[in-house]
């Protein structure tokens, strides 16, 4: 019966055959590397650097902030802000951030009114829209005092201050205030990360190493100046960058 043999013997070559080339297509999935990530990294036409010329000390110590072209070191001493020049209403901004001790705490702020900079005669922050910035040690010193950390994340939280206002995306702090992050993509102390911010229209939008993680809406005010906070703990941020919008 040779055809009989030769055709088991056919379907059993192609079935050892389908095999191997499955696991060649498996091996090569596992050591592909992943996708990478959607990155606004400020490069695009109408962005410019954001510099020392471009901001001002608030409520600060002359040595707080130290400027070399688009990048700022902070020393976190006093708690205070620098702020822009100049207020802006629709824009697109990016930076990286690290801190360099554990559980630091800084933030950006949007739409923040002259008012509330003006009233700072000491230390002390002002309202508006803030981005936070927090070393992802921070939750665990927090905890130390005895005190649940689960009004506040270290991923990228947006939150109005004072009487400035916002509807959060969710998910939400237990008071509704703050939009909590989607995804935990904050990396550690002495870790670069990335921010990019869109505000348009009383809206803002996070992302986080590439990630879209948090925001919020209907903002008040919509239109205001931007801040870079000092809180105690030293913090760089370089790659300043904005493309304002109609």
């Amino acid at each position: 019966m040779p055809f009989r043999i030769t055709s088991l013997t056919a379907l059993v070559a192609g079935l050892l055959l389908a095999g191997s080339l499955n696991t060649v297509d498996a091996s090569r999935a596992q050591s592909a590397p992943p996708a990478p990530a959607a990155m606004v990294d400020g490069s695009a036409p109408g962005f410019r650097d954001l510099v020392e010329a471009d901001f001002t000390n608030v409520n600060g110590k002359p040595g707080t902030w130290t400027w070399d072209g688009n990048s700022v070191k902070c020393t976190g001493d006093p708690v205070s802000v620098t702020r822009s020049v100049k207020p802006y209403t629709n824009f697109e901004m990016v930076c990286e951030w690290r801190h360099l001790k554990d559980a630091g705490n800084s933030g950006i702020f949007l739409w923040s009114p002259i008012e509330s900079m003006d009233r700072l005669k000491g230390p002390g922050l002002p309202e508006g829209i803030e981005v936070q910035v927090l070393d992802l040690g921070y939750k665990a010193a927090y905890e130390k005092g005895g005190d649940k950390a689960n009004w506040f994340t270290c991923h990228g939280d947006v939150f109005p201050v004072g009487a400035s206002t916002m509807k959060p995306f969710p998910p939400t702090s237990p008071n509704g205030r703050r939009s909590f992050p989607t995804k935990e993509t904050t990396r550690d102390t002495g870790e670069w990360n990335h921010y990019y911010i869109r505000a348009i229209n009383g809206e803002v939008r996070l992302w986080v190493n590439g990630v879209e993680v948090s925001g919020g809406n209907q903002c008040t005010p919509a239109t205001g100046y931007l801040a870079l906070e000092s809180e105690g703990s030293p913090i760089d941020f370089r790659g300043l960058r904005i493309r304002e919008l109609p």
